[in-house]
């Protein structure tokens, strides 16, 4: 968690249309999802048209925020000044119970825990006031 003396320094997203529902989910602490209202697919990251049937009817839902790592890389060089302090950090690609994958930060207190099929949840940090970013923690039930 930031201190009120600490800037961020990172980049930061701009939310569209299409996305600032996703973007209010988060910093409600809920991980939302794109839902079509014609064919039922679930989606992420937020579009406006349905990559299935091209409708543009859509929900939003809240999805379990539960999952297992399908992938990962180890990032050493960061590719914005804002993110030198953090490094080095993982970056998780994750199945979704979903059905759909994500991506984001994967914090472990044990590096050597890293694996293919590692479950995992999301959990929520704010970052600036207005910014609440996702990051993925193993899942101790999972």
């Amino acid at each position: 968690m930031m201190r009120a003396t600490e800037t961020y320094n990172k980049l930061v997203p701009e939310p569209t249309p299409h996305s600032a529902p996703y973007w209010e989910g988060l910093n409600a602490r809920k991980l939302l999802l794109q839902k079509c209202r014609s064919c039922g697919r679930i989606r992420h990251y937020p579009q406006p048209m349905c990559p299935g049937c091209h409708s543009m009817e859509v929900e939003w839902i809240e999805a379990s925020g539960r999952g297992a790592v399908h992938s990962w890389t180890i990032t050493h060089h960061p590719f914005h000044a804002g993110f030198r302090d953090d490094l080095p950090y993982t970056l998780a690609t994750v199945d979704l119970a979903e059905g759909m994958r994500m991506n984001a930060q994967l914090r472990l207190a044990r590096p050597e825990d890293l694996r293919i099929g590692l479950p995992v949840r999301v959990a929520f940090e704010t970052v600036k006031e207005g910014l609440t970013l996702p990051y993925l923690v193993p899942d101790k039930a999972g």
